[in-house]
């Protein structure tokens, strides 16, 4: 099957998170009790936010920060507390207004500013960190790539972001979950190796004045997602 272009993919994450699975996306970034493959996913997740916002600032006072695929705000307001003031962007009209319902009463919550979009077209604004939790690994290497060169033009120090790692558990994990119901599936991934990507990071003309940093692969059950910083050449 043909890899899907950046347009066609972009629509059908905004239809999985808008109309097939909002509900399921509420439960599982709340309290709330979740099946136990949906329960490895939620910690795999946690474990993963935790290593993104450990490799920015404590202290983001005065620093702009934009939240890529932001989803239901958890990073958010995790950057708005540290003192930063955040664009949190989302496909997904659903999700957007389930994070300003959830955090409109939270102190920190004039720091947010949430926008329906995508990622690549916030426009006006300059950004001193990105981050960009599971948000391009539904896209072919090629578009994911494109989407950090053009953040890049307007970020001054730091992104960090995630990738699906091309390995024999991950790809074993995609076919079980084919046998899963259609609501429960989410759009599909495209799994690249870190060698490859950094490659491709490494050859960009537009990321020429761009090192690679760190890396992290988190795998939790039905989670597996690999941690990777790119920051601006002083």
């Amino acid at each position: 099957m043909a890899t899907a272009n950046y347009q066609q993919r972009r629509e059908q994450i905004e239809h999985y998170f808008d109309r097939t699975a909002a509900d399921v996306w509420a439960r599982l970034t709340s309290d709330e009790p979740v099946s136990g493959v949906r329960e490895t996913v939620r910690a795999g997740r946690e474990s993963m936010r935790n290593l993104l916002l450990s490799w920015l600032p404590q202290d983001l006072t005065g620093k702009q920060v934009l939240d890529a695929g932001c989803g239901t705000g958890v990073i958010s307001i995790e950057l708005a507390k540290r003192g930063a003031e955040v664009i949190a962007v989302d496909l997904s009209q659903s999700l957007i207004d389930l994070a300003n319902e959830r955090y409109s009463g939270v102190d920190e919550y004039h720091r947010i500013q949430f926008v329906v979009g995508d990622m690549r077209q916030v426009q006006g604004e300059r950004f001193d960190h990105v981050i960009a939790m599971d948000s391009i690994i539904h896209y072919a290497a090629r578009d994911g790539v494109k989407t950090l060169e053009t953040l890049a033009q307007n970020v001054n120090d730091s992104m960090v972001f995630t990738f699906a790692p091309k390995t024999l558990p991950l790809a074993a994990m995609h076919a079980v979950g084919k046998l899963f119901p259609r609501a429960d599936r989410a759009p599909a991934i495209e799994p690249i190796s870190p060698h490859s990507l950094t490659q491709e990071l490494s050859n960009s003309s537009a990321l020429q004045d761009w090192k690679i940093g760190k890396g992290h692969r988190v795998s939790t059950g039905f989670y597996t997602s690999q941690a990777m910083e790119i920051a601006r050449i002083c």
